[in-house]
């Protein structure tokens, strides 16, 4: 199956999913789709984090912009996500150096702290109220794991000039997220959590106020380019443009097959307990603030304004969502927090993001009139946001932070469109049973 067909495999077209952030998210709307032929300088496929970014940017610099989307702004990955406004990258500043050197380690993870700033100026700049709360825990469940956390923040705070992120030890730790699995962590309070389709939604309001046009239910069969252009069709109409921005994140397909090739789509789960009331919230978190344990197959979890503990885990490597999600999130749910069992679960919903090998963001030119980026590996609240951005300023010839993401190796993964969802299969199969022994 090609990843285009995700985009109807799980979910019913033009419908955002099922989920807590559907009921209580601000500014859903309807858009017309495209309807016949159109010219733009600029054409952006996928109105999620990276494409509506890319448009808002390229509008207010005075650029005709058209956006389509096979669904409706914020359908995929960017209103279904954690919430979770991180630092840094997907990999550790330890990580980064030892793959490409400090020089640009440091620059990556400069590139982190852009994308969190420019997720905060643009929801300032343009009234997104989308419920941003300080603070993000990274706790660990190996006993033996809290002198290499406390390295890490010394690390950050000594080479990396991030004073926000501080040791926590496990009796602190345990008085922040009362679990009895984890046992030391770092609290970073210059990250934090939000409403990730209020977020989207708002980006979404704030380019068309800046003139982009977006249209819903205008999935993109062909992305053609040319010498003098790219043409993008659609079943019912083509826009002819300058350039093209393909933001299609996991849902390519064969839009971009380059890109495809080194983005893999995979699918994750997110549950939401009935209301448990400020007293029961109290029994989980200290404070308010979001949270992720040290899995390979990391939970994440945090509480949501209405005292409800919202809760991502589990895992499946299928193309279709489990018949069951609430079971599947059930269990790694209880074990963390034993004292939530068979607690109510009002929502439960999955959502297709996507990876690298890297767990780098990949952003490249496909052909020269035609940029793409993908890949956030669990962080494109503000990597996709940043993305979008970096390939406005590219095409406007400021080309300078697109190139440091470019200049990363990304390499594609092993056995081509036909085996490269068993191999991962079985490669996180693997690491999740490691999860499971403890390791």
């Amino acid at each position: 199956m090609s990843a285009s067909a995700l985009l109807d495999r799980n979910d019913a077209p033009g419908v955002h999913a099922a989920s807590w952030y559907a009921d209580t998210a601000v500014g859903r709307r309807e858009r017309p789709p495209l309807d016949g032929d159109r010219r733009a300088d600029v054409v952006v496929v996928g109105a999620g984090y990276t494409g509506l970014s890319a448009a808002l940017h390229l509008a207010e610099a005075g650029a005709d912009v058209v956006v389509l989307d096979a669904h409706r702004a914020g359908w995929g990955a960017s209103g279904r996500n954690g919430g979770q406004l991180v630092s840094g990258q997907r990999r550790d500043p330890d990580e980064l150096e030892a793959r490409y050197g400090l020089a640009a380690a440091r620059r990556l993870y400069a590139l982190g702290e852009d994308a969190k700033a420019l997720v905060h100026d643009l929801c300032a700049r343009h009234a997104i109220a989308c419920d941003y709360r300080p603070g993000l825990l990274y706790a660990t469940r190996r006993r033996g794991g809290a002198r290499a956390l406390e390295r890490y923040a010394e690390r950050l705070a000594g080479r990396y000039g991030y004073p926000h992120a501080r040791f926590v030890p496990g009796a602190e730790l345990r008085a922040l997220v009362k679990s009895p699995r984890l046992h030391a962590g770092v609290l970073d309070e210059g990250a934090g959590h939000l409403h990730p389709l209020t977020y989207a939604l708002g980006l979404a309001r704030a380019a068309e106020t800046a003139g982009a046009t977006l249209c819903d239910l205008s999935r993109v069969e062909a992305v053609e380019p040319g010498p003098h252009g790219v043409a993008v069709h659609t079943s019912r109409g083509t826009v002819r443009a300058g350039h093209a921005v393909v933001a299609g994140n996991g849902y390519l397909g064969g839009l971009a097959p380059a890109v495809a090739a080194r983005v893999m789509p995979i699918n994750n789960f997110i549950v939401a307990t009935a209301p448990l009331g400020a007293a029961g919230i109290g029994e989980v978190f200290g404070r308010d603030l979001a949270a992720a344990d040290s899995r390979f197959v990391i939970n994440y979890f945090r509480p949501t304004p209405d005292h409800r503990l919202l809760f991502g885990g589990g895992e499946t490597y299928r193309y279709r969502f489990p018949r069951d999600i609430a079971a599947l999130v059930r269990s790694p749910l209880e074990d963390l927090f034993p004292q939530l069992r068979g607690v109510a679960l009002d929502y439960a919903w999955g959502g297709t993001l996507a990876i690298t090998r890297s767990r780098l963001p990949h952003l490249a030119r496909p052909a020269p009139n035609v940029l793409a980026a993908g890949g956030y590996s669990g962080q494109g609240v503000a990597l996709a946001t940043l993305a979008g951005k970096l390939m406005a300023e590219a095409i406007r010839g400021e080309s300078a932070g697109f190139d440091a993401f470019a200049a990363v190796p990304q390499a594609a993964f092993p056995g081509g469109q036909p085996l490269r969802w068993p191999l991962l299969a079985l490669g996180m199969s693997w690491f999740a049973l490691r999860d499971r022994l403890g390791f």
